[in-house]
């Protein structure tokens, strides 16, 4: 069964928001305890049920996935590699700030002194970039590695190197390598990622631009700008480029937003929406509809032009990938498994990746979605 914002419900949702709703039915199916990025994404959605409720019992939740399972009692983290050095690893690292911030327990602060100084001795691109993963991808930066570290990298700053200009250049400097080469001036969406060398069989020979415009790679970019601009120090010139780079950004979703769904398709690129095989992809479309309402909340974005456009896409959301189960738990639908430039980068491998029930990178960002509508 469909749910509708509108609907009158019973049970569960007569007395729940759709945010604690969603928390709640992921609590009783079980979430296993890891420090995938895809797990960090779902905890960030409860950090937001915490906020939005104060009910301990959602941080205990939280704290028993964290605590053994990924920070353990010596301030280690749990089979961390020090010698494998992929983006992804580091997302971990904002659960474990949470939590020091939380607690100021020196273990966190320990488990998370790991992950940056992993960060210094991470492989770079000649002008400076991270990596997204070595040796597999060498002188490749996805918009996705953006979300896994960057965040991460300036929340640490903000917390124990505010000072440090050089930090702040280096952050700054992520973003705008990615601006550079994979923003499309015409669309004003950005691809994938590029390769600086412009040897992987996607990229292009003068840019090194990869060829498609992938809705979660998108997805995670701009919701790591709205993670970073509010730690940048005011006087520090990142701080305005990174904002512009969200506000126009902001602008090219609303004019790549689906009129009859509210949502986004898999590939935004042109010719491809609408064309077949091509699809509304529920991740992405809850990322951009967070990102829109954090937007209007923190002053970025104005109110009178997104908040209309932002409603539609959160009730579509509701609408078309929360369902309803018979125990009146929900499921999350519509996310795509994955997207990688390790392949071709073509259109027909893009759509050839299944979707995931109940993925926890969607439902995160549904459940940040929802934070946002609510606490209105």
């Amino acid at each position: 069964m469909r749910a509708s914002f509108f609907a009158c419900v019973t049970g569960a949702a007569a007395s729940s928001s759709y945010l604690t709703w969603m928390a709640d039915s992921f609590i009783q199916r079980g979430v296993e305890a890891t420090s995938d990025y895809g797990e960090a994404t779902l905890y960030e959605g409860y950090e937001a049920v915490y906020a939005l409720t104060g009910d301990e019992a959602y941080a205990d939740w939280y704290r028993e996935h964290i605590d053994g399972p990924v920070v353990l009692e010596n301030g280690t983290i749990r089979n961390w590699n020090y010698s494998f050095y992929s983006l992804d690893d580091y997302r971990i690292g904002n659960s474990i700030l949470w939590w020091y911030e939380r607690t100021h327990e020196a273990k966190y602060k320990e488990a998370a002194d790991i992950i940056r100084q992993q960060l210094n001795r991470h492989p770079r691109t000649p002008t400076g970039g991270f990596w997204h993963r070595a040796p597999n991808y060498p002188n490749q930066m996805w918009l996705d590695g953006i979300f896994m570290a960057d965040s991460f990298y300036a929340k640490w700053t903000s917390l124990f190197d505010a000072k440090n200009e050089t930090a702040w250049d280096d952050i700054a400097r992520q973003y705008d390598n990615i601006e550079a080469h994979t923003r499309n001036r015409t669309s004003g969406l950005l691809v994938h990622g590029y390769d600086e060398s412009k040897k992987a069989v996607w990229a292009d020979p003068v840019t090194g631009a990869a060829p498609l415009s992938w809705c979660r790679a998108v997805g995670w970019y701009f919701m790591a700008l709205l993670e970073t601009i509010p730690l940048f120090p005011e006087s520090h010139p990142g701080r305005a480029r990174l904002t512009e780079y969200f506000i126009t950004l902001a602008a090219a979703l609303k004019k790549a937003q689906d009129e009859e769904s509210g949502g986004w398709w898999l590939i935004m690129s042109e010719p491809y929406p609408g064309a077949a095989g091509n699809y509304i992809e529920s991740s992405a479309s809850a990322m951009f509809t967070f990102g829109w309402l954090k937007g209007i909340r923190l002053g970025l974005l104005a109110e009178d032009e997104y908040l209309e456009s932002a409603r539609r896409a959160y009730f579509g959301l509701i609408e078309r990938f929360v369902k309803v189960n018979e125990d009146e738990t929900l499921n999350w639908e519509g996310t795509v498994e994955g997207g990688s430039l390790g392949g071709n980068a073509t259109y027909e491998y893009y759509i050839s990746v299944p979707l995931e029930e109940n993925d926890h990178r969607g439902a995160g960002g549904f459940m940040l979605a929802s934070y946002e509508m609510e606490r209105r």
